[in-house]
């Protein structure tokens, strides 16, 4: 075991600025900002001198970690990134790993469907929500025209399937 680590912990202040609503923090790291990333059992939070901002774990589509830059580049589900360039001097790995756990435990299911004019596939997901409720969520990449007849009508269907799967109304 090392006498020493790298691993720094969140500041008191800034762990009083969380809206935890009874969350419990499972990781933190900071940023190169000043600002610090910090996963909870419900929510991935952002917290600096100026306050802080929550997002439940369904808002994150995924994220992917550049070991290079030591930037983790947040996918949400609206289609928007967000990078958090993380402190290379700091010890990110259970944040990281905690990050990664956290979204995968809010994807119960998900289908790929191929639509009519999309670059590629519509994700239909079954997510849990912060409170465990189960709810379908429709991710595609940006082109997808949900105003035309024949694409909603996949979708629907792609739904519909999903949410009859894991037995929810429809």
């Amino acid at each position: 075991m090392a006498l020493f680590s790298r691993r720094r912990r969140l500041p008191d202040p800034l762990r009083r600025a969380l809206d935890l609503r009874a969350d419990a923090i499972l990781a933190s790291a900071p940023l190169t900002d000043g600002r610090w990333a910090v996963t909870a059992r419900r929510a991935l939070h952002l917290v600096g001198d100026e306050g802080a901002v929550r997002t439940p774990w369904a808002d994150v589509d995924r994220g992917s970690l550049d070991a290079a830059t030591s930037t983790l580049t947040v996918h949400w589900v609206s289609g928007a990134r967000t990078e958090l360039p993380l402190d290379p001097e700091a010890d990110a790995w259970d944040f990281a790993q905690s990050f990664r756990e956290r979204v995968q435990q809010s994807v119960v299911h998900v289908e790929h469907v191929e639509v009519p004019g999309a670059r590629g596939p519509v994700r239909v997901a079954l997510r849990r929500d912060e409170h465990g409720d189960l709810f379908t969520q429709v991710i595609g990449d940006g082109t997808v025209d949900l105003g035309d007849p024949a694409v909603a009508r996949v979708v629907a269907a792609a739904e519909a399937h999903v949410r009859a799967e894991a037995g929810l109304a429809r």
